[in-house]
């Protein structure tokens, strides 16, 4: 049997290279074997870190009498959802119509002409089993009765492809691009009060268990809030980011946050850590400290920073994509505690304090006594807490330790490109923005060399996947962050290249765009979904990255593109504002300009430092950030913005209509918040 995954560069396929069934990666080469052999075909999709994933692994992929049957009768393949999101969304949108629910592991069957006709998640081997007799005979017996399904459902699901997009922006009224204005206010106004109405008003957050980190939603209503001073979106971000941050599901001691709690109280979590999630929670947290002023948003943000660079970061300089839920064979052992166990680390004392400060009970909140550490209220005792947490986490570091999937996706590393960099400059931690550039660099050299850009890499290894829209849009977003905390000028000039790209391979022809690019591998319909999800949607994403480049640059067709992409935004937002975070997050962007500040000064001088971070700090929602020297224009918000009186100045700007200049921190501050 031969063994097809040995050379993948996703460790989720390496996790299956050793398996009994003979898998094969995603390829036209599978599909063929399916139809010499005549027989069906097993799509089977997860990710390393997904806890369902690895017990369907250990039910049935490692068992040789299950694989057998599989090998006799399928031709199985194996696809990293994370290195394949354009397969996985497809197959995805099949599962969910034909079972009303998805998952992971997504399982699959289909015709070697890659139709599905018969969908499922996680299945017990027993369960598995038998579906892979009951399919087999109804290949042999009835195999019209399968086709003709397997086809119904291909064009189904490629009709209503098409059909969402129009749908959305017939629903919203726009008939194409969106404008600033009344009408856009309009719809970011009703989205808040919507919001309002499925807010949990007692533990933050919307919707029952399980219940998910709304980061996009949050970061739309604190730029309302910066802009319109609405109390009610700020309160709803406030608690549910505290509630978030004091609970099980943000790590107490190491920092950084699960993917998601599987109560409605932010309890008990699912233990895998995602860096996504991680990079868009620290960038909005330190988003509401800077507001606020909150001592806890700051410390989540700066905490959830470092938990990337010390838990994620590779050798090459990227971030790598997630933490497994499980160590030692169980979910979560890593993380929780007994009383006995903090006894055993801490002494009986310190124990007592820590199970009060953490809410380590007998009882426990999650399986076989064992707690979930909370901190719903800060110690009294601010020292002795730091020594005991410290302690705890020294004890849990000898632990056996959750498995880390160590590709780096260039989507991802965007988002946390953005998120470091910000924060290094707001919290005056240089090594953060260093760390960003390393991300950067790693991307722009392994990632993107000539014109290809790979959606993953390994090892400093470019992955043969090709980038997808929220690859694109998500880095060109980052470059751009980077370059107004840096002023290096190739991360501009680099998001222009992307955007290009954008506009040229990924445009739908109506100001929309499609996921995958015009020359990617044709799938059974080609998606497009302008929907968030755990992360921003590549269209939307795309429209935050080009309203931001046509700022820097003035190019009216950048924007103009922004407005097209948004222009499925009131159609959405009206039905489900929750799925729309990161278009309405944009759209105030847009309501408030968004606005231009050019920083000269030379790099060196604190005053051009000063100038610079209180930029970042009293920007509204949105506000794109040049920095030069006064001696040359690597941008063109920049052309014509020199020193004053020799020393360093901040130009505040619209639509390239600029303010007086100013030269002292209280004068930008008061020029951003007039």
């Amino acid at each position: 049997m031969a063994n097809r995954l040995k050379d993948a560069t996703s460790p989720y396929l390496l996790q299956h290279a050793d398996n009994p069934v003979d898998w094969w990666p995603w390829s036209d080469e599978a599909f063929e074997e399916a139809r010499q052999r005549d027989v069906p075909v097993l799509l089977s999709v997860g990710y390393a870190a997904c806890h369902w994933c690895h017990v369907m692994a250990h039910e049935s992929f490692e068992d040789p009498a299950t694989a057998a049957l599989m090998n006799e009768r399928l031709v199985a393949i194996k696809v990293d959802r994370e290195e394949r999101p354009d397969v996985d969304a497809v197959y995805m949108t099949a599962t969910q119509a034909m079972t009303g629910q998805g998952g992971w592991p997504m399982t699959v069957f289909m015709t070697p002409d890659r139709e599905p006709f018969y969908c499922g998640t996680y299945f017990p081997r027993d369960h598995f089993t038998r579906l892979i007799l009951g399919i087999s005979e109804a290949w042999e017996k009835d195999r019209g009765g399968v086709r003709g399904q397997a086809e119904r459902v291909a064009e189904a699901l490629a009709g209503n492809a098409s059909a969402t997009a129009r749908a959305l922006r017939d629903a919203g009224g726009t008939g194409g691009a969106v404008r600033a204005g009344a009408g856009l206010a309009d719809v970011t106004a009703a989205a808040v009060r919507t919001l309002a109405g499925d807010f949990d008003q007692r533990r933050g957050g919307y919707g029952g268990a399980p219940k998910f980190p709304p980061s996009m939603v949050l970061e739309f209503l604190l730029r309302h809030h910066e802009r319109t001073g609405g109390a009610e979106a700020l309160r709803m971000a406030d608690q549910t980011m505290e509630a978030m941050a004091r609970g099980g599901m943000y790590d107490q001691l190491g920092g950084g946050f699960a993917r998601y709690s599987v109560d409605a109280a932010w309890v008990v979590p699912h233990f895998e850590k995602m860096l996504y999630d991680n990079a868009l929670l620290a960038r909005v947290y330190a988003h509401l400290w800077r507001r606020t002023g909150s001592a806890l948003a700051r410390r989540v943000a700066e905490e959830t920073c470092d938990w990337m660079l010390r838990e994620l970061q590779t050798p090459q300089g990227g971030l790598a994509a997630s933490l497994d839920a499980d160590s030692e064979g169980e979910e979560g052992r890593f993380y929780v505690w007994t009383p006995a166990e903090l006894s055993a680390a801490l002494g009986p004392q310190d124990a007592a304090f820590a199970a009060e400060v953490f809410g380590v009970t007998d009882t426990g909140t999650f399986e076989h006594g064992r707690s979930v550490l909370q901190r719903r209220a800060e110690p009294a005792d601010a020292e002795r807490f730091g020594a005991v947490r410290a302690a705890l986490l020294a004890a849990r570091d000898r632990r056996a330790r959750p498995a880390r999937d160590d590709k780096v996706v260039a989507a991802w590393n965007g988002l946390a490109i953005a998120a470091l960099a910000e924060a290094g400059l707001l919290l005056n931690r240089q090594d953060l923005t260093v760390a960003a550039g390393d991300a950067a660099r790693l991307l722009a050299d392994v990632h993107m060399p000539g014109d290809r850009f790979a959606r993953s890499s390994r090892d400093g290894t470019a992955g043969a996947s090709e980038g997808v829209l929220e690859d694109y849009a998500c880095v060109a977003e980052g470059f751009l962050v980077l370059y107004g905390v840096t002023g290096e000028a190739r991360w501009a000039t680099l998001a222009g290249r992307l955007l290009e790209t954008v506009l040229g391979s990924f445009s739908d022809g109506e100001g929309g765009f499609y996921d995958t690019a015009a020359s990617a591998e044709p799938l059974i319909y080609r998606p497009a979904d302008p929907a968030d999800n755990a992360t921003p949607s590549g269209a939307f994403a795309a429209a935050g990255a080009l309203l931001s480049y046509s700022a820097l640059t003035g190019s009216a067709r950048h924007r103009e593109a922004a407005l097209a992409a948004l222009g499925v935004l009131p159609g959405l937002a009206e039905r489900y504002p929750r799925a729309a975070g990161w278009g309405l997050a944009v759209a105030e962007a847009l309501l408030a300009g968004p606005s231009e500040v050019a920083i000269v000064g030379p790099a060196d001088d604190q005053r051009t430092r000063e100038l610079h971070r209180t930029a970042l700090l009293a920007a509204p929602p949105g506000a794109v950030l040049a920095l030069g020297d006064g001696t040359e224009a690597p941008v063109p918000l920049l052309a014509g913005r020199g020193l004053v009186d020799g020393g360093p100045a901040a130009y505040v700007c619209r639509n390239f209509t600029c303010r007086l200049p100013v030269t002292e921190p209280a004068s930008l501050r008061d020029a951003l918040t007039a």
